[in-house]
C-alpha cells in the first residue's frame, strides 16, 4: 500500500466512524456557536437592582436616580428590608442590592464619612462586577456633588472647585480588547484548546479501535502508518483551523494583528505535535471509549494552566512545568501574543521552537507505541 493509498484509507476510516465525525466535525462546529453565545453582548448591562433607602432624603433619591441612569444598572424596586432584598436575589428577580443608611444626607453635609452597602449574587462574576462597578461610580458621583456644593458654599471659585475635584483624569484605552468584552478575551485561546482536544480525541478513538482488529493498518509499517495518519488528520484540521482562526475570529470581532502566513506558520507545528501526541496517546488504549473519558478529565486543568483565564503566577510551579509537555499550552500563548497582541515573531520564537521539539518527541513516542501495537492478530 502506497502512502497516498494509506492517507485515503485513513480519511475514509475517519469519515466512516460516527463517533469521530461527531467529535471532530460536530464538536468543532457546535462549540464555535455554544461557547460565545452567552456573551455575544460582550458586557453585562441593565442589571436589576433593588434599593433599601433608610434615609429617604432628596440626596438619597438623587443617588438612586444616578444609579438607575448608569448603563450597567436598572433600579427595579425599593424594598423595606435587607431580608426581602435577599429573597429577590435568591429567586432571580434581582441581581444586586443597595442599602442607603439613615442620616445619609446629614452626615455628608457635615463632612462625615458615609458607608453605602451593596451586594449581589457573586456566583455570576460578570454580573456581580457590573453591579458593583455601577454602584461605585454612582456613589463617587454623589460624593463629589456634595463636595462641590460645600466648596461653593464656602465661596470658592467654580473653576478651582472643578480642578480640585478632578485632580487626576484617567484616559483608559484598552490595547488588545477594545470592547472590554468576554468574547474577544476568551474565545481565541478557547478555540485553540477545542482544536487541541478534539484532535487528541479523534486520533485516540481511531487508534484504540484498530489495535485489536485486522485491517489496512496491519499491512503497512509503523513509520508509514504514523506518517499517513498525521497527514490525514492534518488535512482535516487544516480546514477546521481555517474555520476557527479565520472565519470565527472575524465573525466574533476578535482582534487580529498577525498575517495569515505567520498564523499558518505557528499552526503547523501545533497541529503536527498534537496529531503525533494523539497517536502516541492512542497506543495506550484498546477500548475506544477511554481516550474521550481521560481527555475530558484533563480539559479543565489544561484550560487553566494555559494562562489566558487564570494567571500562571497563582498556579504551583511544578504544575506549570509539567503542563509544558502539552502542545496546547505553548500554542495558545504564542497565538495570543502573535495574533491578538501584535507581538513580533522573535518574541514567540521560544514557544514555536518548543512546539517543534514536541513534534520530534511525540513522533518518536507515536512510532514506538504503534510498533508495539502492530502485531499480527491471532
Amino acid at each position: 500500500m502506497s502512502l497516498l493509498q494509506l492517507i485515503w484509507a485513513e480519511l475514509k476510516a475517519i469519515l466512516a466512524d460516527k463517533t469521530i465525525v461527531i467529535t471532530v466535525f460536530g464538536g468543532v462546529l457546535f462549540y464555535s456557536i455554544l461557547y460565545p453565545l452567552p456573551y455575544l453582548h460582550q458586557v453585562p448591562t441593565e442589571q436589576q437592582l433593588v434599593v433599601i433607602d433608610h434615609d429617604r432624603s432628596s440626596l438619597s433619591r438623587q443617588l438612586i436616580r444616578h444609579a438607575d441612569a448608569s448603563p450597567k444598572i436598572s433600579v427595579i424596586a425599593e424594598l423595606g428590608s435587607i431580608d426581602e432584598a435577599k429573597r429577590w436575589i435568591e429567586t432571580g428577580r434581582a441581581h444586586g442590592l443597595l442599602v442607603i443608611p439613615a442620616n445619609f444626607r446629614r452626615d455628608l453635609l457635615l463632612g462625615k464619612g458615609v458607608t453605602l452597602s451593596y451586594g449581589g449574587d457573586a456566583s455570576y462574576f460578570l454580573i456581580y462586577s457590573a453591579v458593583a462597578e455601577g454602584l461605585i461610580s454612582a456613589g463617587l458621583d454623589a460624593g463629589q456633588n456634595i463636595q462641590r456644593l460645600g466648596m461653593l458654599a464656602q465661596g470658592d471659585n467654580a473653576k478651582a472647585v472643578e480642578q480640585s475635584l478632578n485632580v487626576v483624569k484617567l484616559n483608559s484605552i484598552p490595547a488588545f480588547n477594545p470592547s472590554l468584552g468576554y468574547t474577544p478575551y476568551i474565545v481565541p485561546g478557547l478555540f485553540l484548546l477545542i482544536l487541541h482536544q478534539t484532535l487528541l480525541i479523534g486520533t485516540g478513538i481511531l487508534g484504540a479501535s484498530q489495535w485489536r482488529a485486522q485491517g489496512y493498518w496491519q499491512q503497512v509499517s509503523p513509520l508509514k502508518l504514523v506518517c499517513g495518519r498525521i497527514v490525514a488528520f492534518m488535512l482535516v484540521y487544516s480546514l477546521l483551523s481555517s474555520y476557527y482562526v479565520g472565519y470565527c475570529y472575524y465573525w466574533y470581532d476578535v482582534s487580529l494583528q498577525a498575517s495569515v502566513g505567520r498564523v499558518a506558520l505557528l499552526m503547523l507545528p501545533f497541529l503536527l505535535a498534537t496529531s503525533a501526541a494523539g497517536i502516541a496517546f492512542s497506543s495506550l488504549f484498546t477500548r475506544r471509549d477511554l481516550p474521550t473519558q481521560v481527555l475530558l478529565l484533563i480539559s479543565m486543568p489544561i484550560l487553566f494552566v494555559s494562562g489566558f483565564v487564570w494567571p500562571t503566577a497563582l498556579i504551583p510551579e511544578p504544575v506549570v512545568a509539567i503542563s509544558q509537555i502539552v502542545p496546547a499550552v505553548p500554542g495558545i500563548m504564542a497565538m495570543l501574543e502573535l495574533n491578538q497582541m501584535g507581538a513580533s515573531w522573535q518574541s514567540i520564537m521560544p514557544q514555536w521552537l518548543q512546539l517543534w521539539a514536541m513534534v520530534v518527541v511525540f513522533f518518536a513516542l507515536a512510532y514506538w507505541g504503534v510498533s508495539k501495537r502492530l502485531k499480527p492478530v491471532s
